[in-house]
């Protein structure tokens, strides 16, 4: 049962961040320029590879680093506890949710900088729009090919400097 309450959960957050990101883009796309659209662009494909790294690093670092800190009562060391014993579900949001909703963003970004970049040079669309294409998918996929090794081997180093920064909007002691 509780794994069916994880299904729904994924699914929520997944529709939720694809509403608000998708609105996010969409208001920005129509009112920016070439240079804002491939800033955005850059930006989106950006976030896809850091939270790639951050969900590859979740499944992968060690939990008696994060014990340790914890003994010691270091905040960070709580907060990373908790993503290393919840690194499946941890890795299931940052590189699956995150990941797959940033590349629909980024795609739809291309596609929008893709007429806007045509329409303003006189370009052939279709080129402009395969060429685009092929670049976010290999800087996407590439990206991630580069960092998930780094990931792997600074796992614990990644989650951190992720749980310090966590740890900052965490309430209590």
């Amino acid at each position: 049962m509780k794994k069916d309450n994880w299904i729904l959960t994924i699914f929520l957050i997944t529709f939720v961040l694809s509403i608000v990101f998708s609105t996010l883009s969409n208001v920005i796309t129509l009112k920016a320029n070439n240079i804002v659209l491939g800033i955005l662009l850059i930006c989106v494909i950006i976030l896809g590879i850091i939270f790639d790294m951050i969900g590859t690093s979740a499944i992968s670092a060690e939990e008696s680093t994060f014990h340790a800190l914890n003994s010691k009562k270091i905040k960070a060391g709580k907060v990373g506890l908790f993503i290393v014993k919840n690194g499946s579900k941890i890795s299931s949001v940052c590189n699956d949710v995150v990941g797959d909703v940033s590349g629909i963003i980024s795609g739809s970004i291309g596609a929008v900088l893709a007429v806007s970049i045509s329409t303003t040079f006189g370009l052939n669309s279709t080129l402009i729009s395969v060429a685009l294409a092929a670049l976010i998918s290999s800087f996407t996929v590439g990206g991630k090919a580069i960092f998930k090794p780094i990931a792997i081997k600074n796992a614990n180093n990644i989650i951190i400097s992720i749980s310090k920064i966590l740890s900052i909007f965490k309430r209590g002691k």
